[in-house]
């Protein structure tokens, strides 16, 4: 049985979105919202970031969370990216 590593994005809500992209960084798969998930590759191994599988379902989810918030997609995932990189937000 494989079971994938992507969260499902069950809360089709902004804080879903923001738990989605939570939960992609703390397994450590966080990736730009614009970028496209085929196209991301591990810096320490040079190796595709995704499985095929994993891109489609990726493919999918952002579809689905651009069509629901638009630009909304990376205000959500700006404050995750932004803890990820060790930067404090200002109040």
């Amino acid at each position: 049985m494989n079971t994938s590593r992507i969260p499902k994005f069950a809360n089709k809500s902004r804080e879903g979105m923001s738990i989605w992209f939570a939960e992609m960084s703390l397994r450590g798969m966080l990736f730009h919202p614009e970028e496209t998930p085929s196209s991301i590759f591990t810096i320490a191994t040079n190796e595709r970031a995704f499985t095929p599988d994993e891109c489609i379902e990726l493919d999918g989810i952002m579809a689905e969370m651009f069509e629901l918030f638009g630009d909304g997609v990376c205000e959500a995932a700006y404050p995750i990216f932004m803890k990820a990189a060790g930067i404090r937000l200002a109040a």
